[in-house]
């Protein structure tokens, strides 16, 4: 997961791009922040990985945020002024984002954040993790990642398809999601697959053995990146 955060004075704004994170798969929204100072304050303590930041705010500006910190985050620009974006350059930008966001342009943005994903993961999952604890049917079972085929989203539960059972356990998909090693992907807003288990894809679904899960709009340039680069490594 890419831990990020949003700084806008405009609550309208910071509203919007909430959304759009919750959206993506990779990214972990830490919280939001109405101008420079406050966000100053959260990184002394807190270690993120890219800012989305609005450059016209009162007290600090954007560029003064990030002249402020010793060693800052990546950053991607939010802002009305098209006239920002030589200096946002100098800076190192991920990218440049004029408002209002668009899904469709902010999700381009945020790919290029997929090799500091890379980097995330090394350091999240630097200790396999072999299974996790359930709650089902008033007790905590045992679940065998390995065993895991795919779990998929049915209003406020989760159905986790393994290779000999189902269970249904009541939890939202991208909180469960985020518990899981990186070689689970989310492919749609109901589905998580283990890509280990994964034996065909197409433009439009992956399969496992006989089954056909889809892959959503919002998730295919995320996906089909991430499924080429599996098949160089192996």
């Amino acid at each position: 997961m890419i831990k990020c955060i949003v700084v806008d004075d405009e609550p309208l704004a910071r509203s919007l791009l909430e959304g759009h994170i919750a959206e993506v798969p990779f990214l972990e929204h830490l919280g939001s922040f109405k101008d420079g100072v406050e966000a100053i304050d959260f990184l002394r303590t807190t270690t993120v990985d890219v800012i989305f930041l609005d450059i016209q705010m009162p007290k600090l500006t954007g560029i003064d945020v990030l002249k402020t910190i010793t060693s800052p985050p990546k950053v991607i620009f939010t802002t009305a002024y098209r006239e920002y974006a030589l200096e946002s350059y100098e800076y190192e930008a991920v990218d440049y984002l004029l408002k209002p966001v668009t899904f469709t342009r902010f999700f381009k943005a945020v790919n290029k954040l997929l090799p500091l994903s890379e980097d995330v993961g090394s350091r999240t999952h630097g200790l396999p993790v072999e299974h996790i604890y359930v709650a089902f049917n008033k007790k905590r079972i045992k679940v065998v990642l390995d065993q895991v085929l795919y779990i998929e989203s049915v209003k406020d539960y989760i159905r986790i398809h393994l290779e000999d059972k189902r269970l249904v356990v009541k939890e939202q998909l991208g909180r469960f999601a985020e518990q899981l090693p990186s070689h689970f992907l989310r492919t749609h807003r109901s589905y998580v697959v283990n890509t280990n288990k994964i034996t065909a894809y197409t433009a439009l679904d992956v399969e496992i053995g006989d089954k056909e899960i889809p892959i959503g709009g919002k998730y295919k340039e995320y996906v089909f990146g991430l499924l080429k680069a599996m098949a160089k490594r192996g």
